[in-house]
């Protein structure tokens, strides 16, 4: 968009040269209003969302609040999408319901386009593998044998909820056959993706390839996979922060997490032989306490998430904490990628502040080639936690002035949304932030004329040899009244 691109230009280019569908949100939070939500609006006019653009200032506060319930509705409903995008990646990658072999890269790309009968080798080899890993992923979900296995569990009533009848053959089939149309949909938005980048990168600006790389998911299903490697990114920029005295020791009091993410498999690694846990919350408590930004009798962790697996996990977490149970986190680590120094010594050394070594779990056999180490995170931090459901796009909590966040992280999560939700985001962080106060974001967002928030700096992080392997985490600071 040219307003985009002008926007971009005069700020990021600068630094760089967020209930269940239809609820209300609870009764401590609020939609944004009507009244922030004008300047947005106006700034994008005719360019703002199908039923926004062309409507006087009186007829677009009228329909707001209608709109905005609506739209949360909508985005909560993209949940489900993830949720089959995160088994496809499983069934490609898992090893706790097969013995077979799993998908490499170089197999996924023989599946697209879809094998034909003059397919090469390699397409159908890729093909048969995932054959036979989809029909013992059907045969584990439909067993009758009693289960502990929390993604077996959770992928039956996936499939049961869409109607179909495991316990018989042909509804095995019909699992089967949806699971295909499920892979072939996300082969052909991957090849989308990877087209968008490449039109970006021929321009062969910075800048807009940054900002096709921040709305890129703007249309895909919501997933809840997480990783270890961007906490490092946010670690190197909070130490950055902190050497050119823009934070403070101990200036870090209350912290939030957009996203904080759940561990079922990810879309690189996909490993599975351990419990579902998520990382974040816990990454950045270590990162502040090690760095002395943050003490930790006084550090408040609060996370931020629609997905109520998420928040239910983390719930759990917290309770069991208040009982005196501490939670232990798996870092599975392949010593076969070309990794960096820093990615390296990252891993060996997470959770020295918050935790202590625990045994890690153990490795199947078709991953001995990896290092695991584990850490058991103290009951006593696991109990800082405040769990929330928020959609930080479309609300916001309501603090006062004492409550409000010296710190707001959010990564991987802002690039699942266009310039327009992302710009109603950013104005709910700045309700939601302190004057002085820090959002840490991967993505390149829109300054508008009338947010606070602003651009203060940003910093790259590669975290190994691998094209495309790291993050820009742009520095966002709430400028004062």
């Amino acid at each position: 968009m040219t307003m985009r691109r002008a926007i971009l230009a005069a700020g990021v280019a600068a630094v760089c040269a967020l209930s269940y569908a239809g609820q209300m949100p609870p009764a401590a939070t609020s939609f944004i209003p009507y009244s922030d939500a004008r300047p947005i609006l106006e700034a994008f006019g005719n360019e703002a969302p199908e039923g926004l653009g062309r409507k006087s200032a009186e007829e677009l506060e009228a329909q707001w609040p209608q709109w905005v319930a609506g739209r949360d509705a909508a985005i909560r409903a993209r949940l489900e999408q993830g949720d089959w995008d995160t088994l496809v990646h499983w069934m490609m990658f898992g090893t706790s319901f097969t013995k077979r072999v799993r998908l490499t890269p170089e197999n996924i790309q023989n599946l697209e386009p879809p094998a034909t009968a003059a397919a090469s080798p390699g397409a159908t080899a890729a093909v048969e593998m995932l054959r036979g890993r989809m029909e013992d992923l059907v045969d584990a979900l439909s067993a009758k044998a009693p289960t502990q296995n929390e993604r077996i569990l959770f992928a039956r009533r996936m499939l049961t909820k869409k109607g179909f009848q495991l316990e018989q053959a042909a509804g095995r089939e019909a699992a089967r056959e949806f699971l295909r149309g499920q892979l072939a949909r996300m082969l052909r938005e991957q090849a989308g993706y990877a087209e968008t980048l490449d039109a970006a990168r021929r321009l062969g600006n910075a800048t807009e390839e940054f900002a096709a790389r921040s709305t890129l998911y703007r249309e895909r299903g919501l997933s809840l996979d997480t990783s270890l490697s961007p906490n490092l990114a946010v670690e190197r920029s909070l130490a950055e922060l902190q050497r050119r005295g823009l934070l403070a020791r101990g200036s870090v009091r209350r912290v939030a997490i957009v996203g904080p993410g759940l561990d079922f498999t990810d879309k690189q690694s996909g490993f599975d032989f351990y419990p579902q846990q998520s990382v974040q919350p816990f990454a950045v408590m270590d990162a502040l306490l090690r760095l002395g930004l943050a003490n930790e009798p006084q550090l408040r962790v609060t996370t931020f998430d629609i997905s109520p697996r998420v928040n239910d996990h983390l719930t759990r977490a917290v309770n069991r904490a208040r009982r005196g149970a501490s939670y232990v986190v798996q870092l599975p680590f392949d010593a076969g990628v070309p990794w960096t120094a820093e990615m390296r010594a990252y891993w060996k050394n997470f959770g020295a502040r918050i935790g202590t070594p625990t045994a890690a779990a153990a490795l199947p056999a078709a991953l001995k080639h990896l290092s695991i180490r584990a850490v058991r995170i103290r009951a006593g931090e696991v109990a800082q936690l405040r769990v929330r459901d928020l959609n930080v796009v479309l609300a916001r909590p309501r603090l006062t002035a004492n409550e409000k966040f010296d710190l707001i992280i959010a990564t991987n999560i802002l690039v699942y949304y266009d310039s327009f939700e992302q710009s109603l985001a950013l104005a709910n962080v700045e309700h939601m932030l302190r004057p002085g106060g820090f959002f840490l974001c991967n993505n390149a967002l829109l300054e508008l004329p009338s947010s606070r928030v602003r651009s203060a700096g940003y910093l790259t992080t590669q975290y190994s040899e691998r094209g495309d392997d790291g993050d820009h985490v742009v520095w966002y600071q709430r400028q004062k009244d």
